[in-house]
């Protein structure tokens, strides 16, 4: 069994090439750009571990991988358009440097060569993996629709934020997983045991990152700290905050979320910090853990081949990039 970064560096080996024509220039060369600016590679390498957790490392596997890498750099050249972001791992969003029509072209050869990847699986499994790969990237679709759709109404409910989540950012790392265990031949139980883990896993994460966006360093951040803030997203730290502030403290949070003063960000951080958001927060990402766990607990495979995963899990939970 390998470790995240053993695997990581697999992937990136097999990834960093271009994987667009040259011409024309235009709209390939900032596709590449944009792969270029890096990451943690985080989706594709849970896809090579799901299919490791139940045999050796396919072909497949790294296809797959490729195409969901692709995928989800797809969603991100898409998402910094809509969200009018300047940086993306602290560098410049490819709508900032190249214009947005280039942008949406780019994310479009982006998912349309993530199909040639997937379409690369060996016929045993192409069915069950365009299926499912399918479902998410249209549950991914829904659930941006979602939060763009929360910034406009004036009341979102918890369990309405966690579905969008679910959608926005959890299903795509349990798929990851679970495509990796298809082609690895698992079984149906332990399919939906390793999507499960992986979806419990995401909603910790998207806590992480609601965190991050907050009280980050933005150094280490890669974006603008308080993104969500000026953007009035919903985020959980928003929405707990709504449901604990006193009325005078609701009466601030409101009149923060109808204007763009210069010191928005600043006074809704005092808020949250008033509230105690931040460690309710952290609780919160600790139990999704605990749920993520338990389901990869439950996988019928010998405990040392879950290491990886269960420390992946720790380590995502407690990034601050």
């Amino acid at each position: 069994m390998h470790s995240f970064q053993e695997l990581a560096n697999k992937f990136i080996t097999r990834f960093n090439t271009s994987h667009f024509p040259s011409q024309p220039s235009t709209l390939y060369q900032p596709g590449d750009y944009f792969l270029s600016i890096g990451g943690k590679r985080i989706r594709p390498v849970m896809c090579l571990m799901g299919n490791e957790l139940f045999g050796e490392i396919t072909e497949d596997a790294y296809n797959v991988a490729i195409a969901i890498e692709l995928f989800h750099n797809f969603t991100l050249v898409h998402d910094d358009i809509m969200d009018a972001a300047s940086l993306r791992r602290g560098m410049e969003t490819v709508h900032a440097k190249y214009g947005s029509n280039v942008a949406i072209l780019c994310g479009d050869v982006m998912i349309i060569k993530a199909y040639d990847y997937i379409n690369k699986t060996s016929t045993e499994h192409i069915h069950a993996v365009l299926e499912l790969f399918n479902k998410t990237a249209r549950e991914v679709c829904e659930g941006q629709q979602y939060d763009m759709d929360f910034e406009k109404q004036a009341t979102v409910l918890f369990d309405e934020y966690l579905h969008m989540i679910t959608l926005k950012t959890s299903v795509l790392l349990a798929a990851s997983l679970k495509l990796g265990a298809i082609i690895g031949g698992a079984g149906e139980a332990n399919c939906n045991h390793i999507y499960n883990f992986g979806l419990n896993l995401g909603l910790a994460f998207q806590i992480q990152d609601d965190y991050l966006d907050a009280f980050g360093d933005p150094a280490k951040f890669g974006k603008d700290v308080g993104g969500d803030i000026r953007q009035n997203k919903k985020t959980f730290l928003l929405l707990h905050a709504l449901e604990v502030a006193t009325p005078e403290q609701r009466m601030i949070i409101d009149e923060l979320l109808s204007t763009d003063r210069a010191d928005k960000v600043e006074k809704m951080l005092d808020i949250f910090k008033a509230c105690n958001v931040d460690a309710w927060a952290n609780q919160l990402k600790e139990q999704y853990l605990a749920k993520a766990n338990k389901h990869l607990d439950d996988i019928a495979v010998t405990s040392t081949r879950k290491h990886a995963l269960t420390e992946l899990a720790a380590y995502l939970i407690q990034r601050q990039s």
